[in-house]
Formats: structure tokens, sequence, C-alpha cells
């Protein structure tokens, strides 16, 4: 570890500094990191704030200009005790602790606010309030209606590790009333934030390590009856990443987009920075599985959405291999899947990106004398295809995948073998 002695600094004149000594602590960098990578402004701003920080946590004045004397509920004695301990998202926020994740949570709102000390700290204060009176700290103990809750999905990684989180809200609000919806729209909101809360709480905020992730709500089908309580939750979750979650979502991705939406949205954006909007993506339906594979592997993304990951999956998980081709335009091209053993069954999955192809299956026996198999007569694919054969002789299975179309497309396929018994022999 590399150690830097910060000394005590200034603070602004809306902080009341109540040990001057406060700011004297250690900074612990990673090994693995240059000497003159921290010889930086931006570190010597995350210095000047990290001691911000201290001085409020320690002067009690996290929350509120003034020093404020907190009383313990059962013998009114003060507690000064109480916001040393104060974390955010599982991470403490005194630096003196000597947390690895406290720099990282801290650049966070320096890099929302153009590493501006002051304003940072002011973004902290104003979201750690927000908090205390929303709810957030004790929202993942809070019960929901599981509908409501199960329209959120965490499934599969970005290429970088990121998590994955999947919402489809649109399909339970289709479904209440205008007048339901009005009457709990609290608790939609409420429910959004218990679920992007859990997505927290699976990153690890260490130096290089995981502290964002990747949001993707799917518009699909939304109806124009839904669009005043869509117009709701849009504006607001937006307000309240914009404000309170800084640097947490690394790429929105909102696919499916009708026309009205993108209108929507556009008004609604005029109310953040430049940097946040620059995290949304939108994207259109015939364009969902390409965008969405320049972050995701094939295997970390759903097969709704063109990859090869199912939930609950027991044939396939995201270590297993995953092979490409790239079809030509106007041409056939052929998968051949080797089978070297008898009484096996042999499980595959295929997608193609944007599909328009057509597909087909069959089973060629080593033994010329024996019978190919059909397994699939040719059809147009419209979706990720998974399949298996029960093998009795060596041979290969054959996918035939004709791009008729004029641009090239990328194949993607995984297969695996397992010993297996016939049907016929297990009902004897």
């Amino acid at each position: 570890m590399l150690v830097e002695k910060v000394a005590p600094l200034d603070v602004d004149e809306d902080i009341t500094t109540t040990n001057q000594e406060s700011c004297d602590y250690e900074i612990f960098k990673p090994k693995s990191q240059g000497c003159d990578e921290f010889c930086t402004v931006e570190m010597k701003k995350l210095s000047k704030f990290r001691c911000r920080v201290e001085e409020a946590i320690l002067g009690n004045t996290l929350f509120s200009k003034k020093k404020k004397k907190l009383f313990s509920k059962g013998n009114g004695k003060k507690n000064e005790e109480n916001l040393k301990d104060i974390t955010l998202w599982g991470v403490p926020l005194l630096p003196s602790k000597g947390h690895q994740g406290t720099d990282v949570v801290l650049m966070k709102f320096l890099k929302a606010k153009d590493y501006k000390v002051s304003d940072a700290f002011k973004m902290l204060r104003r979201m750690l309030k927000w908090r205390r009176d929303f709810g957030a700290n004790q929202i993942l103990v809070e019960n929901f209606d599981p509908r409501l809750e199960n329209t959120w999905l965490f499934n599969g990684k970005d290429k970088v590790g990121r998590p994955m989180w999947y919402n489809v809200l649109v399909e339970f609000v289709n479904k209440k009333s205008g007048n339901n919806f009005n009457e709990n729209k609290e608790e939609f909101l409420k429910c959004r934030v218990h679920c992007l809360e859990k997505g927290i709480q699976s990153l690890d905020f260490k130096p290089g390590g995981l502290d964002s992730i990747v949001l993707i709500t799917d518009l699909k089908n939304a109806p124009g009856h839904a669009m005043n309580e869509v117009r709701w939750i849009s504006k607001k979750m937006l307000m309240l990443l914009h404000d309170n979650y800084p640097g947490i979502v690394h790429k929105n991705f909102i696919i499916n987009v009708p026309a009205w939406f993108l209108a929507l949205h556009a008004l609604n954006l005029r109310l953040i920075t430049q940097k946040s909007k620059n995290k949304f993506v939108f994207v259109k339906a015939s364009k969902v599985t390409e965008t969405l594979l320049k972050y995701a592997t094939p295997q970390n993304l759903l097969v709704q959405y063109g990859g090869l990951m199912r939930e609950s999956d027991t044939e396939f998980s995201t270590d297993d291999n995953v092979l490409e081709l790239n079809a030509r335009a106007n041409t056939t091209e052929r998968i051949q899947i080797p089978v070297n053993e008898a009484e096996v069954t042999m499980t595959w999955d295929v997608t193609v990106v944007g599909y328009e192809v057509s597909y087909k299956e069959e089973f060629i026996p080593e033994d010329d004398c024996s019978y190919k198999v059909l397994l699939q007569n040719e059809k147009k694919m419209g979706a990720s295809i998974r399949n298996s054969f029960h093998i009795r002789e060596p041979g290969k299975i054959v996918i035939t995948i004709g791009n008729w179309t004029f641009k090239k497309k990328k194949v993607f396929y995984r297969y695996k073998s397992r010993p297996s018994v016939p049907m016929y022999m297990l009902i004897k």
C-alpha cells in the first residue's frame, strides 16, 4: 500500500468545522496503481472531498449546516456515535475507517458534479436526506405485490461483469386500471427503488471491481392507453437515478421503443445533464439483439432478446463455450456437430442475430448403410432454438442455415452431450 498524509483542508462556509484535526488521516492506495496516476487533480479533489465528509460526520453536520445533537430513544442521552457508523450501499462513509469502497462511492459524486467538491457534497447531503425520508435504507425488507416485484428480472452479466437487470413493468401496468394505478403509484415507485437497491447489493465497490449495473427496460407491446402511467413512472425514475444514484447505472437500455415513447422521453431528458443523457440507449425492435450483444455475450443474454440464456436452465450455464459462425449473404452455411459415441443425448442451442434465415436439422450416421434422420424440416427462424436427440450410433448433427438476405448474419451456437438411456428402455 502507498500511504499519503493529507493535511487539514479549509471547508466551505456551509460546513461547521468542529474538529480541525479530523482530516489528518491516511489515504490508502492499491499497489497495482502507479504513483503518477494519483498525482492528479482528480485525486486532490477526492482528498478534499474526503476531508469534508469526515468533518461533517464527526461534527454531526452531514444532514444540515448546523450541528445537530442526536439523542438515543431510550434514555435521552446524546448519541454521538450515530453518524460514525453511517453507510451508503453497504459502504462506510467515514473515510478514516479505511474501507476500500469509500473512495469508490465518493468518486461517483465527484464525477457527477465535474469534480466540484462543494457541489458533490451538497449532492451527497441531499441524497442522504432523501434516503432517510423515502426509507431507502429499509426498503429491502419491505414486501410488495409479487406480480409487481416479478416484473424485475436479474439475468446475466455484461462483458465486463456488471449485473444486468430487466424491467418489464409495462406489462403489469397494462393489466391495472387507471384508477388502481393512481391509488398505488407510490407503491410502483417504491418497488422500483426496492429492485434497484437489490441490484446494488450484487456490487462490491472495490477499486477496479464492480460498482455499476446495466438496466434494460422492455416496452414491447406498450399500448397508448397506458401512456400516462408510463410517463409518470419514467419521469420519476429518471430524476431519482439522476439525483440519488450517481454512477450506479452504467447503461440504461430502453428496448422495443414505440414512436410515442421517444417523443415523451425527449422532453424528460431535458431535465438531466448531458453526462446522464449519454447513459440512455433507445433501441427499436429490429435492433435489440444486435445492440445488446455489443455489451453482453450470447450466453448472458435472454432468449427472448436473441441470446442463449434461459431461466432456470439445467442444460447449459454461462460458463459453457459459445461458438460463432458468419453466414454470408445469399449463401447456405452448415454447422456440423460430431458425435463419436453411441447411447448419448446431444443438446444444442442456436441463435441468429436478426433472424430472417431458414433453418433445418438432421442427423447423418457414419455408416453409409444407415438412414439419415430428419430432426427439423426447413422453416423460417424467428427465435432462438434449442433441440436434443438421443443418438444410437456415431455420426454428426448437421444444422443448415440459409441466409437469403443481402446482409451477413452472425450465428451463435453451443452444444453438449451426456450419457442417456432411450425412453423405450425406461418403459421396459
